[in-house]
């Protein structure tokens, strides 16, 4: 049996482990917003607790209603899942997918949606040369000349685990070549909230081939209740939403997501606090002895540590002082040095940046 992919954010795991609290871990695996959720999506949660005896809107019309008319789309464009995992797994089923094309290093899902569906997959990798820049040109060369076709591309941006993010010129080529192929594009923007510049969301439902991602999880920091929602032209949003089980998003998470996107004074604090904490927190990292921090545009680093070291043993130390990192040495793409840390609040960074410069510097 395929083993399973490992994911950052299971702090449950971490506390039985280690014999700690939950509280008492510093989860840098996840990459959430810092500053938590919004005040206002809070309230909005406690006040819902009178309807908990009622079967959630299995449609989740006002919240889709209200997605919208913030992108300018009609209602049937849009579906709301159980997070955007659940969008992902449908996805492959819902469209026949047989072949699709990961540009990676990616999200370890994309690969396991499609293989369990059935399909194969292919990679086409960033180079680590290249700082992992997204190799868009690469992909479109591929397209042109492959012999081994395929339906369906998935492209994050910016990318987890990396961190990079390709402009929406270069992301409105791609879809543009690939609808002459009749190949679909699945573009994740689960983290562009960081770089809303890159985002193709006003494009959504008028290119026939394109369907975007958004999730609640971590901008809006709401793991926990599980939120993701697909963007896409009527008859494709249609045939995954006929795959979805009944009563797929519950009903706190509808009224969260919707006063969460409301709250738009926590939303610029968050990127603003964002902006700020990541550059500082780089800084610090990049002066630690012989660390690489890559590049990125999303609230998370990807780190490389000296060939001496290895992931697997710096998280597993960090672990043990009740800091959680996430090793990406089994990412395909990457290497075995490879950790990504997500941006926290300025003490916990500090914390993490001094725990990790004792550990570098102790014994080999």
């Amino acid at each position: 049996m395929k083993r399973v992919p490992a994911h950052g954010g299971n702090v449950y795991e971490a506390a039985r482990a280690s014999g700690r609290p939950i509280g008492r871990l510093a989860d840098f695996s996840a990459s959430i917003n810092p500053l938590g959720p919004s005040p206002a999506a809070v309230r909005a949660l406690r006040h819902t607790l009178p309807q908990l005896v009622h079967y959630p809107d299995p449609d989740c019309l006002t919240l889709r209603r209200a997605l919208a008319k913030r992108w300018r789309l009609a209602t049937d464009q849009i579906l709301v899942g159980n997070g955007s995992s659940e969008l992902i797994h449908l996805l492959p089923r819902a469209l026949g997918m047989r072949h699709a094309l990961l540009v990676g290093p990616t999200f370890s899902e994309y690969a396991r949606a499609v293989e369990l569906a059935g399909g194969r997959v292919s990679y086409l990798h960033a180079k680590r040369s290249e700082d992992y820049r997204p190799p868009l040109e690469r992909v479109l060369d591929t397209m042109q000349h492959s012999r081994k076709p395929v339906d369906a591309i998935f492209l994050c941006n910016p990318n987890s685990p990396t961190g990079r993010a390709v402009d929406a010129a270069a992301v409105r080529t791609l879809v543009q070549a690939a609808a002459r192929r009749r190949i679909r594009v699945i573009l994740d923007e689960t983290f562009v909230e960081y770089c809303a510049d890159r985002s193709v969301m006003r494009d959504a439902g008028r290119s026939a081939n394109l369907l975007i991602l958004r999730s609640f999880t971590k901008f809006y920091a709401m793991p926990a209740l599980r939120l993701g929602y697909l963007v896409g032209p009527a008859p494709l949003i249609e045939q995954v939403r006929a795959l979805q089980p009944p009563w797929s998003v519950n009903m706190p998470a509808q009224v969260f997501a919707l006063a969460a996107i409301g709250d738009l004074a926590h939303t610029r604090r968050s990127l603003a606090f964002l902006q700020r904490e990541r550059a500082r927190f780089v800084m610090s990292l990049k002066a630690l002895p012989g660390l690489r921090v890559y590049p990125s545009e999303a609230n998370f680093l990807l780190l490389e540590l000296p060939m001496s070291r290895s992931a697997c043993v710096c998280a597993e130390a960090l672990a043990s002082r009740g800091l959680l990192i996430r090793d990406c040495s089994s990412v395909p793409g990457l290497n075995r040095w490879t950790v990504r840390l997500a941006v926290r609040r300025r003490m916990e960074n500090r914390r993490l940046v001094a725990a990790l410069g004792k550990w570098l510097g102790g014994p080999v």
